[in-house]
């Protein structure tokens, strides 16, 4: 009988102590800001049509972002994403005015290879960091990696680092919004907001 109760003793304790190192290891690693299923925990600005369709996020249509519910400061954020060669999109970061999401308010960590001005493209961090030549992203799942931390920022596109601890301190905290925006204008100047934009596996490990 004393035998008998000692192995689920062990067994327990080990249990616990396996608990208690994956705490440690989840604590230690990346925690979603999209759970794959719908939008929750984000708020939206604009007119975007954003929706969540086979596990991502989706927009093709309109002028708007996808808004955290907090801020963050330092920080590692992942994020998959798949555009037209045409769409202009980006990652924003450090957004101070959560209601007016712009270069103006945030770091805009730039999705667009047919951006007129190509050196502030896909890859670059907008008015801060040019990339030469410009990556293309278009028609393909991609990687970013942005790093933030105090006044120094990296951004690693399919492991090609495009901004390597570039240092500005406009903004030293604030949230982080998607984007989906009009691009080049089409004949006639005439608007032209569509194109998709998708976003998957994004995640944040603050520091």
């Amino acid at each position: 009988m004393k035998r008998r109760a000692v192995v689920p003793l062990l067994a327990a304790t080990a249990g616990i102590a396996a608990g208690r190192g994956a705490a440690r290891a989840q604590s230690g690693g990346y925690t979603p800001l999209f759970n794959g299923r719908d939008l929750e925990g984000w708020d939206r600005i604009g007119d975007a049509n954003w929706r969540v369709e086979e596990g991502a996020i989706v927009a093709d249509r309109g002028n708007g972002f996808l808004v955290t519910r907090r801020d963050y400061r330092d920080f590692a954020l992942r994020a998959e994403f798949f555009v037209d060669t045409a769409t202009n999109s980006g990652i924003y970061i450090r957004c101070t005015d959560p209601a007016t999401v712009s270069t103006a308010t945030s770091y805009e960590v730039n999705i667009w290879d047919e951006r007129p001005e190509a050196r502030y493209g896909t890859g670059a961090i907008v008015d801060i960091a040019a990339v030469d030549p410009m990556p293309k992203a278009g028609g393909r799942w991609n990687l970013f990696e942005i790093t933030a931390a105090g006044d120094a920022f990296t951004v690693v596109l399919n492991g090609q680092k495009t901004a390597d601890a570039v240092r500005n301190a406009r903004f030293a905290n604030g949230r982080i919004a998607l984007q989906h925006a009009p691009g080049v204008p089409g004949p006639g100047g005439a608007v032209n907001d569509r194109g998709v934009v998708r976003f998957r596996q994004v995640e944040i490990r603050a520091r």
